[in-house]
Formats: C-alpha cells, structure tokens, sequence
C-alpha cells in the first residue's frame, strides 16, 4: 500500500477541516486583508507566499518532531506565543504610522512583504499545535508515518494558501477606491485597530 496516497475517507475530512480552520479569523487573515487594501494585490500576494513558505517550514518541522518539542516546553511555547503577539502589534503600529502618501505596491518591494509574511507564520504558535493535534488525528497507523505527515502538511499548505489567495483578492479589490491620501490613511489606520485587536485575542485564546 502506497503510503503517498489519502484515501478519500481521510482526505475528505481533511480538506474540510483545514478549510474551516482557516475560514477562522486569525492573525493571517487580518493581515493579509489590510496588505491587499492598503496596498494592492501584488503586496498581499507576495504576503501570500511568504505565509504559505512558514506554514509549510512549520509542517515540516512538525512532522520530525520539532513543533511537538515546542508544544511541550511552555518556556518556548510562552517565547513564541509573546514573540508573535509583539510582532502583530508591531505590524498594526507600522500601519497606524504610515504615511498615506508613500503606500502603494511601488513604496516597497514585495520581498518586505514576503518576509513580514513568513515572520507572521513562524511566530504563530496555533499553526505548529495544529500539525501536533489536529493532523495526527488524519494519520493511519498501520501506515508509514513520515510520508503521511509530509503529505497531509502540504494539503494543508495548499488549502490555506487558496483561502489566502482569495482574501486577497477580495480584499485587493478596495485598493482602486483608495487613490486618496486622507481615504487610505482613514482604511489603513481602522485595519491596524483591527489587527492590533486581534493580537490582543491571539494573546488570550494561545494561553496556558
């Protein structure tokens, strides 16, 4: 028996299940949501990626064990957790000071948003918990389990990445409308109040 190969009564549920989880509001979701507004699509795309590469660092540390590690030591699981709540409020001070002006998918190169993307990800201490304690639940015992891991990671990454994707999109969309300095500073400055709150429940709902 191929261990590569889901059989679709654990595909399906799968799918499912990482579809709704990341339909959850979530730091990811709120960022990527005021890149794309503030910003344009090519900003929140290159966020897209720079999430999807942490989310798939983050399975694939997960599945040789590291993330399990990490769970464990509530030390590097509090240095996480808070390291992740200060760069959200970091990223919401960043948006809150930005000067309308100098927005815009020219101000920076998409690299600056790939990289704040990939920091977002591997500071997130609720994507390592989910591949240590929603994925090994999909897992067959009486199957290899490496190449599982590996496999239902990357369906994961996959999925999340196509929910992304389509923030971004959606998002993108009020970009246009924003062609005046005084209108993107006003959207901007509401998403950083909203990313900022949202670090804030990030905080409570990853305690001990």
């Amino acid at each position: 028996m191929d261990p590569f190969i889901l059989g679709a009564a654990t595909l399906l549920p799968f799918l499912l299940t990482s579809f709704i989880i990341e339909l959850t509001p979530g730091p990811n979701m709120a960022y990527l949501a005021m890149v794309a507004a503030a910003e344009g699509r090519r900003p929140g795309m290159a966020t897209v990626a720079g999430v999807a590469l942490g989310l798939a660092l983050v399975g694939f540390a997960a599945s040789f064990g590291v993330a399990e590690f990490v769970g464990q030591s509530d030390t590097l699981y509090g240095a996480l957790r808070w390291a992740g709540v200060g760069f959200l409020l970091y990223l919401a001070f960043d948006a809150w000071n930005a000067d309308g002006e100098e927005a815009g998918p020219s101000g920076k190169p998409a690299s600056f948003y790939f990289r704040r993307g990939l920091i977002t990800n591997l500071l997130n201490p609720k994507a390592a918990l989910f591949f240590v304690t929603v994925l090994p639940t999909f897992v067959d015992d009486a199957r290899p389990l490496l190449p599982q891991n590996l496999t239902l990671a990357a369906i994961y990454v996959g999925v999340a990445t196509a929910v992304h994707a389509a923030i971004v999109f959606l998002a993108g969309a009020l970009e246009p409308v924003l062609n005046s300095p005084s209108r993107e500073r006003l959207v901007r400055r509401v998403l950083a109040l909203m990313l900022a709150a949202v670090a804030i429940w990030f905080g409570w709902s990853t305690r001990r």
